[in-house]
Parts: structure tokens; sequence; C-alpha cells
């Protein structure tokens, strides 16, 4: 049975008006679609791209360990 990783993803809308999508827990891990499907679509290919190349160097594929925390500015 292959291994499951799950990894968070956080989408934006970027300037250009594309979806950006980041890898918190892979540092530099981002990637961006026209549309959310898209973008999704391509962060699971750059997810997989990311952990190949990790595997390949001998280096450990880092653990989700983000906290996500929403804070309000009240001004």
């Amino acid at each position: 049975m292959p291994l499951v990783r799950r990894f968070r993803v956080v989408l934006e809308q970027g300037e250009d008006g594309y979806i950006v999508a980041h890898v918190p827990a892979l540092r530099g891990c981002v990637t961006q679609g026209p549309t959310r499907a898209e973008a999704l679509d391509r962060a699971r290919e750059a997810i997989k791209g990311y952990i190949e190349t990790l595997e390949a160097h001998g280096e450990p594929v880092p653990e989700e360990d983000v906290e996500f925390v929403e804070l309000l500015d009240r001004a």
C-alpha cells in the first residue's frame, strides 16, 4: 500500500487573476492556475515533484507542522 501524505495548500487570488497555490510545509513550493481546480491540479504535480527531488537527494520529506490562525484587524 503506498504511503499517503497530506499537505495543506493555501489558495490566493493573484494580481493577474490566476489562483496562486502555496504549500507551506514545502518551502518554495508555489504554483498557479487560471481556475481553482487547475491550481490544485498543478499543486498536486508540484508536491509530487518536490517530494521526488527530496527523496532522490536522500533528504527527509517535511511533516506538516503548520498552524493557521486567522487574525482580525479591528482598527
